[in-house]
C-alpha cells in the first residue's frame, strides 16, 4: 500500500459521504427549509429597522452569507459527531480501527467527509436562497478559503467531540453549550458593531466570528474585522484541531482499552 493507504482512507471517506447521501431529505433538503424559515422570519420581524445597518446592503444580502455558513458548519458538525458516537455507542467503531489504516488517514477521511456535507449543504442552501436574495460576489478567494476553513473546523471539532463523548447525552451538551451559542453569538444576524463593547470584546475570541465575518466579506464587501485575521484565526485554529484529533486517535483515547 506504499506510505499511504489511500485506498482504504477513499473508502472510508466514500463510507461518511454515502452516509449522509442515502438520507439527503434529512441531511440536505431539512437544512434549506430550516435556514429560508429563518430568512423569512427575520427579515420580516426586523427587516425594516436594520434595513440600514449596513450602507447600500440590504438586510437580506447581509443575512444571507450569515445563514448559509450557520448551516455549513452545523451540517459538517453533526455529520462527524454522529459518525464517532454512533460507531461507538453501537460498538462498531473497532470496524474502522482494525483495518490498516493510520490516525492520520481515519482523521482525514472523517474531516474530509464532513467537510463535504457541510459544502453540498452550503450550496444547496445558496442557491435556494438566490430565488429570493440577490448574490453579490465582492471576492471569490474569501467565500472559497472560509467555506473550506469553516467546514474543516467544524468537523474536525466532530470528531473530537464524538471521540471525547460517552453518550448521546454528552454529544448533546457539545451542541446545546458549545457549538450552537458559538453559531448565534457570531455575528449571523447582525454586525457586532450594534453591540455593546464588553459583548463586542466577546465576539472578538469567537473563532466562530471569523469565519462568518469573511465569508460574508467575500459576498457583500462589509467586515467587523480586518479580513486577513480572519484568515490567521481560521487557519490556526485549524491546525490546533487537527493536532488534538491526531492525538486523540493516535493514543486511543476513549476508543481502545
Amino acid at each position: 500500500m506504499g506510505a499511504v493507504n489511500w485506498r482504504g482512507a477513499w473508502e472510508l471517506y466514500l463510507k461518511e459521504v454515502r452516509r449522509f447521501m442515502k438520507v439527503y431529505m434529512q441531511t440536505i433538503m431539512a437544512p434549506i427549509v430550516t435556514t429560508l424559515i429563518f430568512l423569512a422570519i427575520f427579515v420580516l420581524a426586523l427587516g425594516r429597522d436594520v434595513a440600514n445597518h449596513v450602507p447600500g446592503v440590504s438586510f437580506m444580502e447581509f443575512l444571507a452569507p450569515g445563514l448559509v455558513m450557520m448551516a455549513m458548519v452545523q451540517n459538517a458538525f453533526a455529520n462527524t459527531s454522529s459518525s464517532v458516537i454512533i460507531s461507538k455507542v453501537q460498538g462498531n467503531i473497532v470496524d474502522v480501527l482494525m483495518p490498516p489504516l493510520s490516525s492520520g488517514e481515519i482523521l482525514a477521511a472523517y474531516a474530509l467527509g464532513g467537510m463535504t456535507r457541510g459544502l453540498v449543504v452550503g450550496l444547496a442552501v445558496l442557491a435556494a436562497m438566490a430565488v429570493f436574495v440577490t448574490i453579490h460576489v465582492h471576492n471569490i478567494g474569501y467565500i472559497l478559503f472560509h467555506a473550506l476553513g469553516a467546514s474543516l473546523m467544524l468537523s474536525l471539532l466532530g470528531i473530537i467531540a464524538g471521540i471525547w463523548a460517552d453518550k448521546f447525552d454528552h454529544m448533546a451538551a457539545v451542541t446545546n453549550f458549545i457549538v450552537t451559542p458559538l453559531s448565534f453569538l457570531s455575528g449571523t444576524f447582525y454586525s457586532i458593531d450594534r453591540l455593546p463593547e464588553n459583548f463586542q470584546l466577546f465576539a472578538h475570541v469567537n473563532p466562530f466570528f471569523y469565519m462568518i465575518d469573511g465569508f460574508r466579506y467575500g459576498f457583500i464587501g462589509h467586515d467587523d474585522a480586518l479580513p486577513v485575521t480572519g484568515l490567521w484565526v481560521v487557519g490556526l485554529t485549524n491546525v490546533a484541531l487537527l493536532a488534538l484529533g491526531y492525538a486523540m486517535l493516535r493514543t486511543g483515547y476513549k476508543l481502545k482499552a
